[in-house]
């Protein structure tokens, strides 16, 4: 018996030293992983913080210079920089809150009622997801010139509304999310179709959005072809097409480039750090709940 209990013991020493060697191993991949994915944004700081020659020498410098006010300086002096950033907030903002509205709207209802072609009309949905999207560049600038809205903030909104991403995604949360019951529930108490989207189903819906709207936020903020096609008006642009103009051709200088695309990524960075708080947040609260 002492012999068995001794053997025991062993055995459970063993198992617990390994399972923290393997926590520890865990945490040290985990930890790589955060340092590479740091390593670009320090570098964009680096880069931005010295002058072009020192970004071309080698080896290269990994600390960071004495030169962010002054690239940054040099980057509002040479494009319009508040007035591409006030536009690409205009655009970010407007087409994130349409999005997550027109988008969680039709998941619902995809996902919760019963319609005509109901399973035909989202399987062609879907399939427009699968078109490239530059081969929709003409054919969509043409409709905003004959709308009269090229040019104009509205050629950058309208168009993305809703997309069929945003959709799916939607819906299949809230076929996994949002139970029959509370639907049922709600029918009895005579709740119509957007009583139980605003009252029942919204606040279920809230981790999908925050991931949707941090999604569409970014791609928004980050979109160059379509405003650089249809913003025919050189005074309205938005913030990615003016830093484009900070590369001329024979002349460059990188670390004025690098200094505005910092800039740029500033407001993204804090726009993420709120929406994964919510996120995250949310999951907690369902996971503790379940």
């Amino acid at each position: 018996m002492a012999a068995d209990r001794t053997t025991a013991v062993g055995a459970g020493l063993a198992i617990g030293s390994g399972s923290r060697r393997s926590r520890v191993g865990v945490r040290v991949l985990l930890l790589l992983g955060v340092l590479v994915s740091l390593f670009p944004f320090y570098w964009l700081v680096v880069m931005a913080s010295i002058t072009t020659q020192e970004i071309l020498q080698f080896p290269p410098r990994l600390v960071p210079g004495t030169h962010l006010l002054e690239n940054m300086r040099q980057v509002i002096h040479r494009i319009d920089f508040f007035g591409s950033l006030f536009n690409t907030v205009v655009v970010s903002v407007t087409g994130t809150a349409l999005v997550l509205f027109f988008d969680s709207l039709a998941a619902f209802a995809f996902a919760k009622y019963e319609f005509p072609a109901r399973k035909l009309l989202f399987g062609i949905l879907l399939a427009t997801y699968m078109i490239p999207a530059q081969l929709s560049l003409v054919p969509q600038f043409v409709t905003m010139a004959d709308f009269g809205w090229a040019g104009s903030l509205k050629a950058l909104v309208i168009p993305g509304a809703a997309n069929a991403f945003g959709i799916f995604w939607m819906r299949q949360y809230a076929q996994n999310s949002l139970p029959d019951e509370l639907l049922d529930a709600g029918r009895i108490d005579g709740a119509g179709f957007f009583r139980l989207y605003r009252q029942v189903a919204l606040p279920l819906f809230r981790p999908a959005l925050a991931f949707l709207g941090i999604f569409t936020f970014i791609q928004l903020w980050n979109d160059y072809i379509w405003p650089l096609v249809v913003l025919v008006n050189p005074d309205r642009l938005t913030l990615q097409v003016a830093l484009a103009n900070l590369n001329v051709a024979y002349n460059t200088d990188y670390a004025v480039v690098m200094a505005g695309a910092l800039m740029s990524v500033i407001p993204l960075i804090v726009v993420f750090l709120i929406g994964a708080r919510h996120f995250l947040r949310d999951l907690a609260a369902g996971a503790t709940k379940m």
